[in-house]
């Protein structure tokens, strides 16, 4: 194994040390042009701006690139001469920047910062604010612009990426991505120990500025999640000042919530503070059919009834951000939050065998309740060298959580009377530390090396407990058998390496190697058992893009990832979660690992953005949930490695204007999908396909309305089928007080379409379940931006130097 090691880091760096030389003896003689552009508004870099240069004074195109991840660009080869320079972006105002001169006592010109505004038209004697796309690409990852999801203001982050290409969520809020509910979710480039469909749930969307799918992401990140991450991005004012925004939602039917932001911004120190709340209540119904064959007999029952379920956070969160000097930054920040969930259920059932002596009628009154706090603790330190892309990086971030559920089922009959009953109860306490160092080092002026490690180290306890109920003491009664305490203990250390660069301007790559080694200890306590792993891993990342004229471009990349078994899938033990259902974990489970293909192409057709992404991806060790007798009427959940399963497909995304009043967001997701499953040496395949369209009417400068529908084809596992289902969403957004008031009216499932249908079986059993929930749903959002100061925008460099400068 060491030899191993010292192989593969022997031939990382000579791979890296020949690309750094043979990179450093190709030098481009000439002047050269080089700034950095930054979205005014926002105080972000602006990746993919088109920059082009013309010489003066016949305006002849003579060179052009577009700005990297930083917003940086830089021109070679510039000969001595007058020139200007043209700088674009979608969505915001083209700068022109004069008379630049190149002279042989001056080859180099630093422009700065290049701010771009957002574009203003003019229509009939109005002003009219040109919109921000929807959604943007980078070289590794797409960027959804949240406020432009209105039909999502009263919502969360789940309800955000409805909307968006790549993901789907069903209708009791599970998001998967790619067809796969195994991805990790990050807020502001952290983790979360939340799992992600939870964590997303907790966000409002009123708080998020934008949301990041990365599917194939480099080497820098963790590899944890078969499907990629989703990095949700917080708003956080930067206004000069005391600025902030605070939301107000109204709904029908017990919902209600709201968020505030505040920002303070002084001299060279920053600091933020939020609040949220939300109080949310979803009733509905659920079918269900079950038919279980143990020796000679069968058993079925059928059952309907209606569901509860209250849903209750809030969090809280600050930080503050200390510029030391022109060279040194450091961050600080808390988030602090607590949530409640409620499921009630009352169904009727109706049991019956053959052979049996007939049916047997009861109702079934099930509560369970959830409690989750958590605080997490972030500090950042950057320090810059010179130039400014020389720096290092060290965060650190600790997480403390406590959760707790418990879970009561009780069975009557006809007179009323507890013929039987049951109550589980699960405490997991955990606490979580991270330390990330971090490194960039610039080579020429594309190049750039980028190392560094991350550790993580987690501990948490999970203690589960049962109580039967005794129908002669009528009391709940300990049972021991199915009590237990799990202990968790892990910890990863991982090293990583990235080198990108340009070949001949226009092709960018970048090459990454993580190593990550495992050392994992699970305990019982009560019955004195462990479960080691002692492991290394390897995931190398790919990434490419190149460049044509008139923003085309295509991108390739490839990516391995883990999928490591969560806490619970871990335990050998039995847990009852209610009276028809039991759980095992598999200690022997083996992680998943995926090896990922993806090429992209996106090109600008007059005003309209054309993209499409072909990806082929394989899953060794495929994880499911599987399913099995225990008892009459009673189903086994565990989990086990079933096989290897591929997934083929293409994602197309047409962003178009169709009149100056209509603009239209078209995405599909079309894919093959094939499982090779060793539980029955059978292979399972199907064709998934889903679609989305967004529709966004102006109606009047300060009026919109937007319409989405989306749809999404059945699809199956390596025991069951899940049906396909349709939704429609609405939502009328009116301004005022020159956009800082602004209410929005949202419909959700306005054609009462959002349904939920699973069928599973296997060689003992057979399950069918129905659900739906409320619908249509209808939410009042009030919005307030308040700022008393504008942006602290420097006017740029270059419009200093060079007094002809202007705004075209």
């Amino acid at each position: 194994m060491i030899q191993k090691i010292i192989v593969a880091v022997s031939t990382v760096f000579f791979i890296c040390g020949n690309v750094i030389f043979s990179q450093t003896m190709d030098r481009n003689p000439g002047g050269i042009i080089s700034g950095r552009v930054l979205d005014a508004d926002l105080g972000r870099p602006v990746e993919y701006a088109n920059v082009v240069l013309f010489a003066l004074p016949d305006s002849m195109q003579l060179t052009g690139t577009v700005t990297d991840h930083d917003g940086n660009f830089l021109l070679t080869g510039i000969r001595p001469g007058r020139y200007y320079l043209e700088v674009s972006f979608m969505g915001l105002q083209t700068r022109i920047i004069n008379n630049i001169i190149i002279s042989p006592t001056a080859m180099e010109v630093n422009l700065d910062d290049i701010l771009l505004e957002t574009t203003v038209i003019a229509l009939e004697g109005t002003e009219v604010t040109a919109e921000r796309p929807a959604l943007t690409y980078e070289i590794d990852k797409k960027v959804i612009n949240v406020s432009k999801q209105t039909t999502a203001t009263s919502g969360t982050a789940v309800d955000v990426l409805e909307n968006v290409p790549s993901v789907d969520v069903d209708i009791e809020g599970n998001v998967s991505l790619r067809g796969s509910s195994n991805f990790t979710v990050l807020i502001d480039g952290r983790p979360t120990v939340l799992e992600p469909s939870e964590a997303l749930q907790q966000i409002p969307a009123g708080s998020i500025e934008s949301i990041e799918i990365i599917t194939n992401p480099s080497a820098k990140y963790d590899p944890d999640g078969i499907a990629g991450i989703i990095n949700v991005i917080m708003k956080k004012k930067s206004l000069v000042g005391f600025s902030g925004i605070t939301n107000l939602n109204l709904g029908l039917n017990e919902k209600y919530g709201g968020d505030v932001l505040t920002s303070h911004r002084t001299g060279s120190i920053t600091t933020y503070m939020g609040v949220d709340y939300r109080h949310w209540y979803f009733p509905g119904t659920r079918e269900t059919e079950n038919m279980t064959f143990l020796n000679d007999t069968s058993s079925f029952s059928s059952s309907t009834g209606d569901l509860w379920r209250t849903w209750n956070p809030y969090g809280v969160r600050a930080g503050m951000d200390i510029d030391l000097g022109a060279s040194d930054n450091v961050s600080l920040g808390a988030r602090y939050g607590k949530r409640s969930m409620e499921h009630r259920s009352r169904v009727d059932y109706d049991e019956w065998s053959e052979p049996g002596d007939g049916h047997t009628l009861y109702l079934s009154e099930s509560d369970q309740e959830h409690q989750h706090r958590f605080l997490s603790v972030t500090a950042d330190f950057q320090h810059y060298f010179s130039p400014k892309k020389h720096r290092v990086t060290l965060q650190t971030y600790f997480h403390d959580r406590s959760g707790s559920e418990s879970t009561l089922t009780q069975l009557f009959d006809s007179t009323g009377a507890i013929t039987s009953g049951q109550q589980s109860t699960e405490t997991s306490p955990g606490r979580s530390l991270r330390v990330n160092l971090d490194y960039t080092r610039p080579f020429r002026e594309d190049d750039k090396l980028e190392a560094g490690y991350a550790g993580r180290f987690d501990r948490s306890e999970d203690t589960n407990e049962l109580y039967v109920y005794d129908t002669l003491s009528g009391v709940f009664e300990f049972a021991s058998l199915y009590s237990h305490t799990t202990d968790y203990a892990r910890d990863i250390h991982a090293l990583y390496a990235m080198y990108a660069g340009k070949w001949y301007e226009r092709m960018g790559y970048q090459v990454g190697l993580r190593g990550e080694y495992v050392d994992r200890i699970t305990r019982l306590d009560d019955e004195s058992q462990e479960f080691l792993i002692d492991r290394w891993d390897y995931f190398p990342t790919v990434h490419l893009s190149y460049e044509l004229t008139d923003g085309k471009q295509f991108m390739a990349s490839y990516s391995r990832r883990i999928q490591r078994p969560r806490e619970w899938w871990l335990e050998p033990f039995l847990t009852w979660t209610d009276a028809y259902n039991v759980r095992q974990g598999n200690p022997d489970l083996k992680p998943e690992y995926k090896n990922s293909i993806e090429f992209g192409f996106s090109t600008l057709l007059g005003k309209s953005l054309v993209s499409t992404e072909a990806y082929y991806r394989i899953t060794d060790n495929k994880v499911e949930r599987i399913r099995s007798v225990y008892d009459d009427n009673v189903i086994l959940h565990s989990v086990d490695n079933v096989g290897t399963d591929y997934a083929l497909g293409v994602e197309l995304m047409l962003d178009m204007k169709m009149i100056d009043w209509w603009n239209v967001n078209c995405m599909t997701n079309f894919y093959h999908y094939r499982i090779q499953s060793d539980l029955d040496n059978d292979t399972e395949e199907d064709f998934n396909w889903s679609v989305r369209v967004n529709n966004e009417f102006k109606l009047t400068s300060s009026t919109k309305l937007q319409v989405n529908g989306r749809y999404r084809s059945p699809s199956v596992s390596s025991q069951g089928t899940r049906q396909g289902y349709f939704m429609t969403d609405a939502a009328l957004k009116q301004e005022f007080f020159k956009k800082r008031f602004s209410i929005t009216l949202q419909v959700r499932d306005i054609l009462r379409t959002g349904s939920r249908e699973f069928r599973s079986e296997g060689a003992d059993f057979y399950s069918y379940m129905y659900m739906t929930r409320e619908s249509p749903i209808f939410m009042l959002n009030l919005s307030y931006n308040f700022n008393n100061y504008k942006p602290d925008r420097r006017r740029d460099e270059g419009e200093q130097e060079f007094e002809g400068s202007e705004d075209m």
